[in-house]
């Protein structure tokens, strides 16, 4: 059931931060109760859902005039601030009520002509529906009861058994005018009702104050909600008991790279979010599974983010099975484009035809978006949709839109524009596996990766460090506390990068540590904890996501932090050189065997660079030995100037990019002959 959290303090202090107008009280209380309503994500799912409230300003004659403030596109109701709600002048929305048809774009520019801030966003697409409700407040959700009522076959007979005359139902139509009008004709035709119920696709109430509207939401939405539990109970339905068999995870390297190999026309790195809990476990055993995943989705909404069906793999499926599907998807998705296209007149570009979402049993709902972030959100909405599925056949079956209208919502203008483009980037969604995360130059790295749009799976021994790292970290991106030199390490780590991510793009292996010590006074053990570290640390780690860079089958790119030392020694620096001249021939002897893979090796020879190894203390000690100052002592080089963790992490960059290099080692140390390659 669905708790009501509307607190009159937390009102006050949303309208506050505007201003003490009634304008502003009405604007605050609508920001407020949306986010009240996007907190929840089964009363409204990530972009949908929309609200609006009815409220007088003044124009620049100092007129009084009536607005309609309403969701912008883009927005999001759990995130939504004032300048997410974009005023526009009421009284020209409502005549268009007048009319009998209205194009799309006709629509979108008479509602921008009419913006009092000609920098707002679009409003809605059903803003015009909220302004032919004549209600001060209104409020529209995709609440997951309501989805299941939406979608069942005797959902009349549930309603008025609910709701009796309060609750009014409208048929499907395709949001724009037309839904617009049919919804403010049937609520002329019961006005004493409380909401509407839009069928295969969500729940509309409204109330003079924004209080009133959200409480109406989450009343409405209990009852639907009793309802279900009462008659589920009534059938005795409940969950099966069924063991689980957990497939390998390689498998998902292997879906992954033949979505990505089939992604080159859309520059588009799939990144995977995996759900699998019980309930989600038990339906995809469910023996009607390939039925239900043709269906379509529960809301119109849904259909841009999730496309209209999932990709279903059998209780047993192998590599055989997955690559034959995948392909078999991508074929029909192109007849179901070619099929549809010829109704409109405009040419149309056809969608990525690889799926969105892939139910795959005894791994679990995978949801498949451009980084992390999106791949989340695929994966709630399609959650979202597999439970009101599962209950909806429960309770009478489920029937949401067909081919023909998904397929209009699918390549509708105005709802492709509720998703953000995004610049092309060459790094944007791949995943990024970076030891020695917690240090200053690991943490350069991440934040140069990261800010690129880049996956980053952080990793380091210690836990404080890499949490510090993180804390500079957006959404994508996960941290993995682990002891390299540990021989179980390297596949923990790349099993934790495929059920986070799906796979890996690059590896970063920069985690290293140098002891002090002329080589007469340096012990065998100390040396053999050297060279776990800073050679055989590399070496496991390289080797395990090699075999996963193989199993994907569209190449990768591993890059070493080798360090000057390898090729240009300091004096009582033998314990950590030697290591690092190992690992400078084992970045050559991996860049010839992986090669045939389109596997880059390269690396990064670095000097000078304030971090763990080269401490203050250090500096100090250094410069003083020299005769010269610390800045001095920094800038030593042929430009005189001092290189930073982020001149590293650049290279790293560069060398990531870089789409024909191979066995080479970048060095950043500001120009030092001696340590020179080439």
């Amino acid at each position: 059931m669905f708790i009501n959290l509307w607190n009159e303090k937390n009102q006050k202090k949303h309208i506050n931060i505007l201003g003490n107008t009634q304008f502003d009280i009405d604007l605050g209380s609508r920001v407020y109760t949306s986010r009240l309503i996007g907190s929840i994500p089964d009363l409204v799912m990530h972009g949908g859902g929309n609200t609006s409230c009815k409220t007088y300003t003044k124009n620049i004659f100092n007129e009084k005039m009536e607005v309609i403030c309403v969701k912008g596109s883009g927005w999001d109701l759990e995130t939504i601030e004032a300048k997410g709600l974009p005023s526009i002048r009421l009284e020209p929305l409502l005549e268009l009520r007048k009319l009998k048809k209205l194009s799309d774009e006709n629509m979108v520019n008479l509602q921008r002509a009419n913006l009092l801030d000609s920098q707002s966003p679009n409003p809605s697409v059903e803003t015009l529906l909220h302004a032919f409700l004549p209600h001060k407040f209104v409020d529209h959700t995709h609440a997951t009861p309501f989805l299941i009522l939406a979608n069942l076959p005797n959902y009349k007979k549930i309603v008025d058994e609910i709701f009796g005359s309060k609750l009014a139902v409208v048929p499907y139509i395709m949001p724009g005018f037309d839904l617009a009008k049919k919804a403010a004709d049937i609520y002329d035709l019961h006005p004493d009702c409380e909401g509407l119920l839009l069928l295969n696709h969500g729940h509309f109430t409204w109330g003079r104050t924004a209080k009133e509207s959200y409480e109406r939401v989450i009343k409405q939405t209990n009852k639907v909600q009793k309802w279900i539990n009462k008659n589920l109970k009534a059938k005795k339905y409940f969950q099966k008991k069924i063991k689980i068999e957990k497939k390998e995870l390689s498998f998902l390297s292997t879906i992954r790279g033949d979505i990505e190999k089939h992604s080159k026309d859309y520059n588009f790195v799939p990144t995977f979010d995996i759900r699998n809990d019980k309930k989600i476990s038990s339906f995809l055993l469910r023996k009607d599974l390939s039925i239900l995943a043709r269906r379509g989705v529960s809301s119109p909404d849904h259909v841009i983010r999730i496309k209209g069906n999932p990709l279903v793999l059998s209780k047993n499926f192998n590599e055989k099975e997955i690559l034959i599907k995948l392909n078999n998807f991508r074929n029909e998705y192109n007849s179901y484009f070619k099929r549809n296209k010829k109704r409109f007149k405009n040419k149309l570009k056809m969608l990525n035809p690889n799926p969105n979402v892939i139910w795959a049993p005894g791994i679990g709902l995978i949801g498949i978006g451009g980084d992390k972030k999106s791949a989340a959100l695929v994966a709630d909405i399609a959650e979202q949709n597999m439970h009101v599925m599962h209950y909806g056949e429960a309770l009478g079956g489920y029937y949401p839109i067909k081919e023909k209208d998904q397929f209009d919502i699918e390549y509708w203008s105005l709802e492709q524009a509720k998703i953000k483009k995004t610049n092309i980037s060459l790094i944007r969604g791949k995943t990024v596996l970076i030891t020695g995360a917690g240090g200053i130059i690991g943490r350069q790295i991440a934040k140069v990766f990261n800010s690129e749009g880049a996956n980053v799976v952080l990793v380091d021994k210690d836990l404080k460090s890499l949490q510090e790292t993180h804390k500079l970290m957006n959404s994508n991106s996960i941290i993995l506390q682990s002891d390299l030199t540990d021989s179980t390490a390297p596949k923990l780590i790349t099993n934790s990068c495929l059920q986070n991510f799906g796979g890996i793009d690059i590896l970063i292996s920069n985690a290293g540590y140098a002891l002090e010590s002329s080589i007469l006074d340096l012990d065998i053990t100390t040396l053999k904890e050297s060279f776990e570290l800073n050679f055989f640390a590399h070496f496991n780690l390289a080797k395990e996501v090699s075999k996963v860079f193989i199993n994907q089958s569209v190449g990768g790119k591993i890059l070493f932090n080798v360090s000057k030392q390898a090729v240009n020694p300091g004096k009582n620096f033998g314990s950590y050189g030697l290591p690092k001249a190992t690992l400078m021939f084992l970045l050559k002897q991996l860049a010839l065997e992986l090669g045939e893979y389109n596997i880059s090796v390269n690396g990064v020879n670095a000097d000078k660079i304030r971090s763990g190894l080269l401490t203050p203390s250090m500096i100090k000690k250094r410069s003083q030995s020299r005769g010269i100052d610390e800045n001095q002592y920094m800038t030593s080089n042929l430009l005189s100037k001092e290189v930073e963790a982020k001149h590293v992490a650049e290279g790293f960059l560069s060398l990531a990019i870089s789409e024909r290099t191979s066995a080479h080692v970048l060095t950043i140390d500001g120009g030092n002959i001696e340590a020179s390659l080439r």
